[in-house]
């Protein structure tokens, strides 16, 4: 089992007027390997779960645990910096900085790298995901998916196992929105865990398992047939 949460709460504005319940106890098992979406309408919970997941938020109430250990405050930190990568919606770059500035920014704060094995894992992330060629140019001369690409490979760059991508298409056009759904189930292929957060039915379809929140409740947690599957990829 990699993750494991158990009756999440999640509430902001706790005990306020305005207090708003974002996720009402989760409890959702992923196994190692996974390649799954979250879908569900605008407001039911699906970032805030990933979120929780990718230590980027705590949990009200609740237990994560991950790797079977439980996730503390504390641990956030190193979830964030060493186990998973995000791929976000908006793309999250420096858009005056080149591409292999972009990609080489998670090992250049970790500190532990030397800058010729940081030149190596750049080039060879920047050709796993298709760009090798864009690597001098500056990201706000990149188009969407370009830019899409440079997220995937900032993500992935320190070998992270878990990639969490949150509307990872929903900026992009339907043909190159599969392109980046491509590069994200050869990742699963490899043997990481892909959770993605989707409005696309189409993107949700071609993924392993599908999970539905509604009102920050999980009401429906469906694997898909093999057969589907098989013919999707």
């Amino acid at each position: 089992m990699t993750i494991q949460l158990n009756h999440i709460h999640k509430i902001f504005q706790e005990n306020k007027k305005n207090e708003c319940v974002a996720l009402e106890d989760v409890t959702l098992s992923i196994n190692k390997g996974e390649l799954v979406a979250i879908v569900g309408k605008s407001g039911s919970g699906k970032s805030t779960l990933l979120h929780i997941i990718g230590g980027l938020a705590e949990q009200s109430s609740g237990t994560y645990v991950l790797h079977n250990e439980v996730v503390t405050k504390k641990a956030q930190q190193n979830i964030r910096l060493n186990t998973v990568g995000f791929v976000m919606q908006d793309f999250a770059l420096i858009e005056q900085e080149t591409v292999k500035s972009n990609v080489a920014l998670p090992l250049l704060l970790d500190k532990t790298t030397s800058i010729s094995d940081i030149k190596k894992r750049v080039d060879e992330t920047l050709h796993l995901v298709g760009i090798a060629d864009l690597k001098q140019k500056k990201v706000n001369q990149l188009s969407g998916g370009q830019k899409q690409r440079v997220a995937i490979a900032r993500a992935i760059v320190k070998q992270a196992e878990i990639i969490l991508a949150d509307e990872p298409t929903g900026s992009l056009d339907t043909k190159t929105g599969q392109e980046i759904l491509d590069i994200l189930k050869s990742l699963h292929e490899e043997g990481r865990t892909v959770i993605i957060v989707t409005h696309d039915e189409h993107i949700a379809q071609q993924c392993e398992r599908i999970v539905t929140l509604n009102d920050g409740e999980v009401v429906s947690d469906v694997i898909q047939s093999l057969s589907y599957f098989e013919q999707s990829k």
